[in-house]
C-alpha cells in the first residue's frame, strides 16, 4: 500500500506531504499518520519549521475522502470521533510552538482549506488555485472549524461572502483579502515555502515560542492579559544566549547565528 503522507526534513525545516495525486484527498490513513508525525515533529528539537504541502502539482487537496466517511465511522463509533479527531490535529498544528507554514494550489476545497487555516504561513500560487470551504453546496457546512478560522483570518464579510456561496477564490484574491501571505508561480510555490521555513527555523527558538504563543488566538484575549503575557516574553529571552548573540551581531554590523539548543 503507497503511503498516504510523505515526510522529509531539509535541514531545520520538515516537509510533510499529502500523497495522493492527483486529488491528495485526506483519507482516513493520511489523518492517522498526520496525527503520528504531528506528535513526533512537537517534540523533536531538530525541526524548528514545518512545510505543509502535497504531491504533485495539480491539487493540494480535495478534502475529505468522503466515500470513506461510512468506514470511519464503523472504525472510531462515530461521526463525531472522526471529526473531532480532525479538529484535533489542526489544533495541535495551531498550537504548536513551531512555525507551519502550508503551500495552496489547485483545489484546496472543505479540508483541503481548514488544514491550512490551522497553519501559520499560508503561501498561493499565482494561477491554478480554487480555494473555498464549498460545502454548502453539499447542503453541509464546514466541520473541521473553517468557518471559525476563516473568519478570524479575513473578518466576517469575506468568510460570509466565501461560505454562503460556496465561492472558489484565486490565489491572488485569497492574497487581496489576507487569507495567505504570499503568492508565487505553482514552479516556484514549494520552493519559496521551503526558503521560509528556512528564514524561521534561523530565527531565534526562544522568542518564536513566546510569539507564536502571545499571538495565535491573542485578539480573543484582553489587552492587559495581552500585554502581562508579553512582559513575561521579554522576562523569559532576557539574557539568554540567543539574545547576547542578537545584540552582538546588532553592535558588530553582521547577521547573528542564533544557538538554537534553548
Amino acid at each position: 500500500m503507497t503511503d498516504p503522507l510523505l515526510i522529509d526534513q531539509d535541514g531545520a525545516v520538515a516537509i510533510v506531504s499529502i500523497n495522493d495525486a492527483p486529488f491528495n484527498r485526506m483519507s482516513l490513513e493520511f489523518m492517522d499518520a498526520l496525527e503520528e508525525h504531528v506528535t513526533r515533529i512537537g517534540s523533536d528539537t531538530s525541526i524548528r519549521a514545518v512545510v505543509m504541502t502535497a504531491e504533485g502539482q495539480d491539487n493540494f487537496s480535495v478534502g475529505m475522502n468522503l466515500k470513506q466517511l461510512p468506514e470511519g465511522i464503523a472504525r472510531m463509533g462515530s461521526a463525531d470521533a472522526v471529526f473531532d479527531q480532525r479538529l484535533r490535529i489542526i489544533r495541535s498544528i495551531e498550537t504548536m510552538e513551531k512555525p507551519w507554514i502550508a503551500t495552496l494550489f489547485g483545489f484546496c476545497l472543505g479540508g483541503g482549506l481548514e488544514l491550512p487555516l490551522g497553519c501559520h504561513f499560508r503561501l498561493a500560487a499565482a494561477e491554478g488555485a480554487q480555494i473555498g470551504l464549498p460545502e454548502l453546496d453539499l447542503g453541509s457546512v464546514p466541520a473541521w472549524g473553517g468557518s471559525a478560522r476563516l473568519t478570524k483570518c479575513v473578518g466576517e464579510h469575506h468568510a460570509l461572502d466565501m461560505i454562503l456561496r460556496a465561492k472558489k477564490i484565486s490565489g491572488p484574491e485569497a492574497f487581496r483579502i489576507g487569507l495567505v501571505h504570499e503568492v508565487w508561480s505553482l514552479k516556484d510555490l514549494k520552493a519559496a515555502a521551503v526558503r521560509l521555513g528556512h528564514e524561521l527555523a534561523a530565527m531565534p527558538v526562544g522568542p518564536v515560542r513566546s510569539m507564536l504563543g502571545l499571538i495565535v488566538n491573542g485578539q480573543d484575549r484582553p489587552l492587559e492579559e495581552l500585554l502581562t503575557a508579553e512582559r513575561q516574553a521579554v522576562k523569559d529571552n532576557r539574557n539568554t544566549s540567543d539574545s547576547r548573540e542578537g545584540m552582538a551581531a546588532f553592535l558588530e554590523k553582521r547577521r547573528p547565528l542564533f544557538h538554537r539548543a534553548e
